[in-house]
């Protein structure tokens, strides 16, 4: 729950905020000028994205396994607070936000999950991403990707630490690394690298911004037959 709802907000730019930066293992003052650019680049392109629906392709890597899984589909974004994460293959299933409310629909099983996010997710931060509540530098420390740390055309990339190690996302996440186009400065890969050695890479592609999503995009229209089951609330450890 917290990868989606967080990849939708970093893509619409809900969250970026360009301050809070640490050096990082490199050190280096050219690099964290290089690093403050990027987000700055990055802030300013997303503050004018009303709307944004691109194509990805997802690996995930589980420890232990040699194999990735892979998967693509569409996403859609619009503000505030609208999500559409269609994934197309292998298999379909889709994945509606509206706010707080979620519905996880997966056709072969004529069965549609509906819940709230923060009760599934069992913390208010994915919420918070995706309607913008929240500021980047405010959950996270940015500083320059170690070793190559730079992406297409030698842009630097940024890699997000985690401050807190509350709620669902600041237990499972070790870090988060940013990629973005050169010129344009939308997102072109996400990495996330979790605790248990999991890693999900996203990359995007044919990305188009503000045209015009209507709201009926992220309205999901069901069959008949299909059946309502209401998710379960995960309750966070006291």
């Amino acid at each position: 729950m917290v990868v989606w709802s967080f990849l939708g907000s970093i893509l619409c730019g809900f969250v970026l905020a360009p301050t809070a930066f640490s050096a990082g293992d490199e050190g280096d003052a050219v690099a964290l000028k290089e690093v403050q650019e990027v987000v700055k680049q990055l802030q300013a392109r997303y503050e004018k994205t009303k709307d944004l629906q691109a194509d990805f392709t997802q690996k995930t890597t589980i420890e232990g396994f040699d194999r990735p899984i892979t998967s693509s589909g569409k996403v859609y974004i619009k503000k505030p607070g609208q999500l559409r994460w269609n994934y197309l293959d292998p298999s379909v299933e889709d994945i509606y936000v509206n706010r707080d409310d979620v519905k996880v629909y997966v056709p072969e099983h004529r069965q549609v999950l509906v819940g709230k996010l923060t009760q599934m997710a069992a913390s208010k931060a994915p919420l918070e991403l995706l309607l913008g509540a929240a500021k980047l530098e405010e959950s996270y420390d940015i500083e320059p990707t170690p070793g190559k740390g730079r992406g297409v055309g030698g842009i630097r990339l940024l890699t997000l630490l985690p401050r807190s190690q509350e709620g669902e996302a600041g237990r499972s996440l070790q870090r988060i690394v940013l990629e973005v186009f050169p010129k344009t400065y939308f997102i072109r890969t996400i990495k996330l690298y979790e605790m248990s050695g999991n890693v999900a890479s996203f990359e995007f592609s044919s990305l188009q911004s503000n045209i015009g999503l209507g709201d009926a995009v992220f309205h999901l229209k069901l069959p008949a037959d299909v059946e309502v089951v209401k998710a379960p609330v995960f309750n966070p450890p006291q």
